[in-house]
């Protein structure tokens, strides 16, 4: 499978985004006005497969760059799971130089063993820091 990482919001339809948030239980429910909006003020990366011309993965950072970031809505197509996808975009994104130093969180209900890969660990409950 012939995938590639891209950045940017304007380097993906909101519809694409909205359609593999619909898969999610924590925004199956936002409005497309709500999930533009949010775009529009984080820093998006995607995983695309060139052969099928199709968005399969998607994530949100949200950050002041300086001390803190949020890495947040990391969601991976339903028949693409389990081939490495979430795991190669969460590296991905956690290599890059602009989050170097910072300290990192996020919030999951079940992807636990996945984030303590890259050094987060569970503060409460669904909550992990880096």
């Amino acid at each position: 499978m012939q995938y590639r990482i891209i950045e940017g919001a304007d380097q993906m339809l909101v519809e694409d985004v909205e359609r593999l948030l619909k898969m999610t239980y924590w925004a199956d429910k936002r409005s497309r006005e709500t999930i533009e909006k949010a775009m529009r003020n984080s820093s998006c990366y995607g995983i695309y497969l060139d052969d099928e011309k199709k968005l399969v993965g998607f994530a949100r950072v949200i950050s002041d760059y300086a001390t803190t970031y949020y890495l947040c809505d990391v969601i991976i197509d339903e028949a693409y799971r389990h081939q490495g996808l979430g795991k190669a975009l969460v590296c991905y994104i956690e290599s890059l130089p602009v989050y170097e130093g910072l300290h990192g969180m996020l919030k999951t209900r079940d992807a636990h063993d996945l984030y303590r890969k890259f050094g987060y660990e569970v503060a409460t409950g669904r909550v992990m820091i880096k």
